[in-house]
């Protein structure tokens, strides 16, 4: 059964919409779904953005606060190392320093508290061998007696 509007369609276009506007709107239906998906996503993977890689380091009475950006070489617990959060053997830490970052003379060594010491060590000997200074990376130990004002 179809639909006609006027006389009976006698003379006029061929089709259902020959006489009708144009229909000028937006369904915005699939756009509020795309967007509130997107929302969730970004909701769910922004903390994972913000840690990287999780290192437990050891905690020392004193620090030094120090406000230069320098190159982060990271050591877990398992002795996997990355620099600045890509995976780097312990061949090319010294090599990989001086292309990547040709103006650092130093590097930030950040190691979990639960590695062995010899990957530590093999990092130091191999940066010091290639003239780049170690920063070890520390966390200030809370000892609870300073007072609130």
């Amino acid at each position: 059964m179809a639909f006609s509007s006027g006389s009976g369609g006698v003379g006029r276009g061929r089709g259902r919409f020959r006489n009708q506007g144009t229909l000028a709107e937006i369904n915005i239906v699939p756009l509020v779904d795309v967007v509130l998906v997107l929302l969730i996503i970004f909701m769910l993977t922004a903390h994972v953005m913000e840690y990287g890689l999780e290192v437990d380091v050891p905690k020392t009475k004193q620090g030094k606060e120090s406000a230069e950006i320098l190159p982060v070489l990271t050591i877990d617990k398992d002795g996997n190392m990355n620099l600045n959060d890509k995976p780097i053997n312990i061949n090319d830490i010294a090599s990989q320093v001086r292309t990547k970052f040709s103006k650092s003379k130093a590097v930030y060594v950040r190691a979990d508290k639960a590695t062995i010491w010899e990957p530590i060590a093999q990092v130091i000997s191999t940066l010091g061998a290639a003239k780049i200074d170690v920063r070890v990376v520390t966390q200030p130990e809370d000892t609870g007696t300073q007072k609130r004002p």
